[in-house]
């Protein structure tokens, strides 16, 4: 059936792309670190209920992950002047650093699972796949 072969693949990449960036990106940086670094990048300052919208995970999470990521250097939490409650998160030098680094690293990656197949067949992959995706 269809389905299984679709699940068997779609586990073996997933599991051999989370391997490959754990191995890679450690000891600085964990992927969902990376994440957070690349929502940064691209809206930075943040507040933290701000990356809450765009990963699937819970405040509490959120916060240790900050917490994590501040201890290592990697991003820095502020006050707002206006309003104390209000707390903005940046990327530190050291995380923008980091951020190239782990987007090197999966590009490097995809470059190499994409490099089997023709351009053609990399963009009929990405088409079938945005509508795998944008079916629910």
């Amino acid at each position: 059936m269809i389905t299984e072969d679709f699940a068997r693949l779609w586990i073996k990449i997933s599991k051999e792309w989370k391997h490959h960036l754990e191995e890679q990106l450690l000891p600085q940086l964990t992927e969902g670190q990376l994440n957070v670094l690349e929502l940064l990048q691209r809206h930075q300052p943040m507040k933290p209920s701000e990356l809450l919208q765009h990963l699937q995970t819970t405040p509490a999470a959120i916060t240790t992950l900050l917490d994590r990521m501040e201890k290592g250097g990697l991003i820095e939490r502020s006050r707002d002047s206006s309003d104390r409650r209000i707390v903005w998160v940046k990327m530190t030098s050291h995380g923008e650093n980091e951020v190239k680094r782990g987007v090197e690293i999966r590009e490097e990656f995809l470059k190499g699972a994409l490099d089997r197949i023709s351009s053609h067949n990399q963009q009929l992959l990405v088409y079938l796949l945005g509508k795998v995706a944008n079916a629910g």
